[in-house]
């Protein structure tokens, strides 16, 4: 019997890596229009939000993980200058930065390639928030405990940045790495911020009722994209502040918003119903990329799409399984990653997948 199981461990762990360096038939016919090549960078549980730092060569992604022992979200880093080189289905291939405690989100590099930063509940609950109960319906938990914490590639805190009760969470940094943006609820609803790259000066910079979140800076760092809910009959207001007052948003209903990076000239770029979310800008700054279910009969089917900036141009560039989201380009244009639940076997598991992408 231990031969035996020792010989599928051994079958299974061989089929993972044929699939680490054989990825080329995850990418269906439609898809090759823009991925030259793709390959699997994570192997089980979820995997989400990875962004690259400005050299495009390490990226930084939180992970649930039970295998792994990480059964809330936290950040970990990757050197993809070393992938061919490591066993990609282990964890040891991959460096935690935060601390273990509590949950995490939206982690991004900071300007210097060295540091991380990442919104976190570890001061103040340090196990695994409780998830909301007794709700009917889909919902994201604002988890007011977050504040947002920037440590080094070894898992050193050095700094917190924001020291507010409420949720501050979802910062990313300009590309001139003068600014951070991230959305608040310290005024009273969920909006964007933007601070100073020490976390001095906060300036709100949206005001309508309604989630303003997800948001990244152009390449040029004069405009900023987001997600964003505009409740509008008395029954959507209704059940908005009350979902608010418990700390929860249904991400349900979310258009694709672009403003300048100080809040004026604000934009509604796509009017396609559902939940169109995870906007990243193409490297050109001329068009944006994101994921949306506007098409899909059953709900849950995001597919990832690009589109200009006037709302103009639409065009599909997934197919392939019924989940993709959280893109980003490389600054210099030649990557994307991306989560997908391709090629997972039939579980639930969302992997991280890195394209070698043409326009």
């Amino acid at each position: 019997m231990f031969r035996l199981i020792s010989f599928v461990l051994f079958a299974v762990h061989s089929l993972l890596l044929f699939a680490q360096n054989n990825n080329t038939t995850l990418i269906s016919e439609k898809e090759k229009r823009h991925f030259k090549s793709i390959k699997q960078l994570t192997f089980g549980g979820d995997n989400a939000e990875a962004y690259f730092d400005k050299t495009g060569t390490k990226i930084t992604f939180q992970v649930t993980n039970k295998n792994w022992n990480v059964h809330c979200d936290q950040i970990y880093f990757l050197d993809l200058k070393k992938i061919d080189q490591l066993d990609l289905t282990k964890p040891e291939s991959f460096k935690r930065i935060s601390t273990g405690k509590g949950r995490t989100t939206c982690s991004y590099f900071m300007p210097d390639g060295k540091h991380i930063l990442f919104a976190s509940t570890h001061e103040k609950i340090d196990t695994c928030p409780q998830p909301p109960i007794n709700i009917c319906k889909y919902v994201w938990h604002l988890i007011p405990e977050y504040d947002i914490y920037v440590a080094d590639l070894n898992g050193n805190i050095v700094k917190k940045l924001t020291d507010t009760y409420g949720y501050d969470a979802e910062a990313t940094v300009s590309p001139k790495g003068d600014k951070i943006v991230f959305t608040s609820t310290r005024s009273g609803d969920l909006e964007l911020w933007v601070m100073n790259i020490d976390g001095s000066n906060p300036v709100q910079i949206t005001n309508e009722l309604g989630y303003d979140g997800g948001a990244f800076f152009s390449p040029d760092g004069s405009k900023i994209v987001f997600r964003a809910s505009r409740p509008k009959t008395e029954e959507e207001i209704k059940e908005y502040k009350e979902l608010l007052a418990q700390n929860l948003v249904a991400p349900t209903n979310l258009e694709i918003f672009i403003c300048d990076a100080d809040g004026k000239n604000m934009k509604q770029v796509t009017h396609l119903g559902k939940a169109n979310w995870a906007p990243f800008f193409h490297p050109s700054g001329k068009k944006i990329i994101f994921s949306s279910n506007h098409h899909s009969t059953r709900g849950y089917d995001f597919q990832l799409y690009m589109i200009n900036l006037d709302g103009t141009g639409l065009e599909q560039i997934t197919t392939e399984s019924n989940f993709n989201a959280f893109p980003m380009f490389s600054p210099d244009g030649k990557k994307l990653i991306f989560s997908s639940n391709r090629n997972n076997g039939g579980t639930k598991d969302t992997n991280l997948f890195l394209v070698e992408w043409k326009d």
